[in-house]
């Protein structure tokens, strides 16, 4: 683990049958291009689309089952205090489950915002909120897919510090981190990675 605590996993936190169901679930539902960079709430002409593949190429479907929830909110709570972060946060946003294809990729970026969601949010649970701890679940064997290493950039040292936790990430296997901190996806090059992302909300540090 890096000793910054940049972030924090748990290898096999999940059986392969969690894995293989959130799999056949997830290839069930209505399959959308993933949007990022303002491209979010508006549908797009070829010549934007173009351009936002430049930044994030994958394909996402959004999930909402309560046994997905039941699975990933201890390993959430336990990597909050373990890591030392110990941020307050209550509620999981809708989970991602992403699809990175042959060339697919998600550039270098974090995952919260310059400010808290909007007080009038439809949903009532996200209202004045930021996104406090992203995390990732693998559900792939490393095995069914090359390239797709998740990458994180930090601070140490007094040096910018670039490194891979694909290695260390077996299928169903979790990573939290700070959604503040800055990672991507690289191209995957050879067969399909499949991958669950949540973030944890709560209102904004003091």
């Amino acid at each position: 683990m890096n000793p910054y605590n940049t972030y924090y996993y748990f290898k096999n936190a999940f059986s392969n049958l969690f894995c293989n169901e959130v799999i056949k679930y997830g290839n069930s539902q209505n399959e959308l291009l993933a949007k990022t960079g303002g491209f979010e709430d508006k549908e797009l002409n070829k010549k934007e689309e173009k351009q936002l593949k430049k930044k994030r190429n994958s394909n996402v479907s959004w999930l909402d089952q309560e046994w997905i929830y039941k699975e990933i909110r201890p390993f959430l709570n336990m990597a909050n205090e373990q890591a030392g972060w110990n941020y307050h946060f209550d509620y999981l946003e809708s989970v991602q489950f992403t699809k990175y294809k042959l060339n697919q990729h998600y550039g270098w970026h974090t995952d919260d915002f310059s400010k808290p969601f909007d007080i009038n949010h439809k949903n009532i649970n996200w209202r004045g909120k930021s996104r406090k701890l992203s995390a990732v679940i693998t559900l792939s064997n490393p095995s069914d897919y090359k390239g797709g290493e998740l990458m994180f950039k930090y601070f140490q040292n007094e040096k910018t510090k670039i490194e891979s936790v694909k290695d260390i990430l077996p299928k169903g296997s979790i990573i939290v981190f700070p959604s503040y901190v800055l990672h991507q996806v690289k191209p995957v090059t050879d067969g399909l990675r499949y991958s669950l992302v949540v973030w944890a909300l709560g209102y904004p540090f003091r």
